[in-house]
């Protein structure tokens, strides 16, 4: 019988062996959070005044009012919906040549500096700036929402998958190439089914983060439920400004619960 080795914790090596250069490093982060939280300039009485405003968004939250604009709602929830799943479909078929390009493991050294810089620049930008640049250019409306939400999945969903076929199963496609297989043979028998689930499961979700920045791009006139959203605020309509969250929080749900689905089916 195999004696029973005893396992007891280690904790793991320190970042920083030397116990007062470690001290003094902590020191120093502490000071300049302390500058930090000093220099920002705090207005009490704008504060006090914001909470009345905000105890009566709280109360319009809890008694949403459907109703008396669900024709704007309806509309504005449309376009949403639509702006979300069109620009997220073109997203995701420009995305996946640019995101196998993207992959160091099997793409050329040219492809894959072109494929990267093409995501770093979409990564670059947040939504809403971009939002702003395309209102401006082919001004307010859907379009510009659905440019803007195709844009940024682009650098999103390209960069998960070439990280994701960068840590794929080499085996695998391996044993497809010694079979004298061509590169998309290999790319279609030996990769493709390591990713799919993963890729299914991100196009999901990045439909979801569609519908939620699709409501704060509208802010900026790029169409979509965020343009009535902005409406009930600036109308101090509240209850239905609680309504489209209520709305939002549910369709984000049910779109969470879709994804599950399908990642389990696929897999």
């Amino acid at each position: 019988m195999a004696a029973v080795v005893p396992r007891r914790w280690r904790r793991p090596p320190l970042l920083i062996a030397d116990p007062k250069l470690r001290y003094a490093l902590y020191g120093v982060i502490l000071v300049y959070l302390v500058l930090a939280i000093s220099s920002i300039e705090v207005n009490w009485v704008r504060i006090y005044e914001g909470l009345e405003r905000g105890l009566r968004f709280v109360q319009g939250f809890l008694t949403p009012d459907f109703t008396t604009r669900s024709r704007d709602i309806w509309q504005g929830m449309v376009e949403s919906l639509t702006m979300s799943l069109t620009s997220t479909v073109a997203g995701v078929l420009i995305s996946i040549p640019i995101g196998i390009g993207a992959a160091r493991n099997i793409a050329p050294v040219p492809v894959y500096a072109v494929c990267r810089a093409i995501i770093a620049l979409s990564r670059s930008f947040q939504e809403i700036i971009v939002a702003i640049l395309f209102v401006a250019m082919f001004g307010f409306g859907p379009f510009a929402g659905f440019l803007t939400l195709a844009f940024a999945t682009i650098g999103f969903l390209a960069k998960l998958l070439a990280e994701e076929i960068e840590d794929i199963d080499p085996a695998q496609a391996e044993a497809v190439r010694a079979t004298g297989a061509g590169w998309w043979q290999v790319l279609n028998y030996g990769i493709q089914p390591q990713i799919m689930p993963r890729l299914i499961g991100l196009s999901v979700y990045r439909l979801d983060i569609n519908f939620r920045e699709s409501a704060v791009i509208g802010i900026v006139g790029a169409g979509g439920i965020g343009a009535t959203l902005n409406t009930a605020m600036d109308r101090y309509e509240y209850d239905t400004a609680g309504a489209i969250l209520i709305l939002i929080i549910g369709i984000v749900m049910v779109s969470e619960y879709v994804s599950s689905q399908l990642r389990r089916w696929v897999q």
